[in-house]
């Protein structure tokens, strides 16, 4: 539901009474500039992403050859497991009378 002309007109008159005429024209001024500053840090912070995005490629380009060094290292051979030895079945000894 769309507000209507009426409410319109209301609201802006309600603002008048409320804040007066003579702030209103102080209130937008500093809107204006805190839409400005947001605007220029928005500007800044690309400009600085765009350097730490090329870091990122260097530093990715980079982690393949260390993988690729870590590969000419000789393998890490392994002790051998040893498996538990089984028990021998134990012969009952019986008794002479």
């Amino acid at each position: 539901m769309r507000p209507g002309l009426w409410q319109i007109v209301l609201v802006i008159v309600l603002i008048f009474i409320l804040f007066g005429s003579s702030k209103i024209p102080d209130m937008m001024k500093n809107l204006a500039g805190g839409i400005n500053v947001f605007k220029k840090e928005l500007k800044d912070d690309k400009s600085q992403e765009a350097p730490k995005k090329a870091q990122a490629v260097k530093t990715v380009a980079k982690k393949p050859a260390a993988v690729k060094n870590a590969a000419k290292k000789a393998p890490v051979k392994k002790a051998p497991v040893k498996k538990a030895a089984a028990k021998k079945p134990v012969a009952k000894k019986t008794a002479k009378k």
